[in-house]
């Protein structure tokens, strides 16, 4: 069996361990050869392809990014659909496709599969946001070079008793703003799932600059403030009609300054949460997840998902894949809000 291997969506730690375990467990175990497809869907509507085998893996679990590319591409869109891909697919004499990706590229893999296509899904989203998988790769990593920001940041603020704004990843769930403030200590962690009001951040961080401290807020990108409805975005929709957020921390800094009367700087890690190698774990999570979606295929679960569930990995549909966001329950937050202000 011929299957082809794509990335889409954006790049994420862990990436290239998934690719390598799928192409090692396939070519020893499974009988099976590989291709990839070069960036994300893109390269499925272009019939952009290279070959893979267990030497173009070597060694690539500890790299960043994706041997593969990666790419935003809506394969539904300008010369793409299911009837072109099919195409495509039986003139490379490609039996099936492993789509890597979140939320757009499993929704698009459900609209193919539908449509007849034969596709498995591995769960990538750097905001653990998908509800059928207890952990996706890339949020280990993320949460570990963000904590390690917020120290940083800390160091600088006592030395100028400044108040430090730090902005995360966290379109809709604030699972990363969550484990790293809680991690360094934050004062404050705004995150979508809480409307929080301003004159209560202003609190937070009066009690404890009171307290000798230079305060630390760290905030989710899709978090949006009690008074207003809209998360920030100044920067257009992307090939999924999704807004491209970010600036929520410049937006809210002035802000705190004002209310305050602490001097108060801003800090977007954006895509540093993306880059460089993965964790351990997310090493062998990445790895354990793409061993499976090699057997899915070999099972002919079309239309699946890989995911994590406790300690084993399982196959879910799209469906339930897709259903709902898992957001960080009331509970978790007020455990963190204990130690706030």
């Amino acid at each position: 069996m011929r299957i082809g291997i794509l990335t889409s969506g954006g790049d994420c730690p862990g990436l290239n361990a998934v690719i390598r375990g799928i192409v090692l467990k396939g070519t020893e175990i499974n009988g099976q050869e590989f291709v990839g497809f070069k960036g994300g869907w893109r390269g499925v509507v272009n019939s952009d392809l290279i070959e893979l085998g267990r030497s173009n893996v070597r060694g690539i679990a500890k790299e960043g990014g994706t041997i593969l590319g990666t790419s935003r591409t809506n394969p539904f869109e300008g010369e793409g659909g299911a009837e072109r891909i099919q195409q495509n697919l039986e003139r490379e004499g490609i039996d099936a496709v492993i789509a890597i990706g979140g939320e757009g590229t499993l929704a698009a893999a459900k609209r193919l599969t539908d449509a007849g296509l034969k596709i498995v899904g591995v769960p990538k989203t750097i905001d653990n946001d998908l509800d059928a998988t207890d952990y996706t790769f890339g949020f280990d990593t993320a949460v570990q070079i963000a904590t390690d920001a917020m120290d940083r940041l800390r160091t600088t603020g006592d030395s100028h008793s400044r108040c430090m704004v730090a902005e995360v990843m966290g379109r809709h769930v604030g699972w990363i703003a969550l484990h790293s403030g809680m991690a360094a200590g934050a004062h404050a962690i705004l995150i979508p799932e809480q409307k929080t009001t301003m004159e209560q951040i202003r609190s937070w961080v009066e009690s404890a600059n009171a307290r000798g401290r230079a305060p630390l807020v760290v905030v989710a990108e899709g978090f949006v403030p009690g008074e207003t409805d809209d998360a920030h975005s100044e920067r257009g929709l992307d090939a999924f009609g999704r807004p491209r957020l970010g600036g929520i921390g410049e937006r809210l800094a002035p802000m705190i300054e004002e209310m305050t009367g602490i001097e108060t700087r801003a800090t977007t890690l954006g895509h540093i949460q993306r880059g460089g190698v993965p964790s351990a774990y997310d090493r062998v999570l990445a790895t354990r997840l793409g061993m499976a979606a090699s057997d899915s295929v070999l099972e002919e679960r079309w239309g699946q998902m890989v995911a994590l569930r406790a300690t084993d990995i399982v196959n879910v549909g799209f469906e339930e894949a897709l259903g709902k966001l898992k957001v960080v329950p009331q509970h978790r937050y007020d455990e963190a809000a204990l130690l706030f202000g």
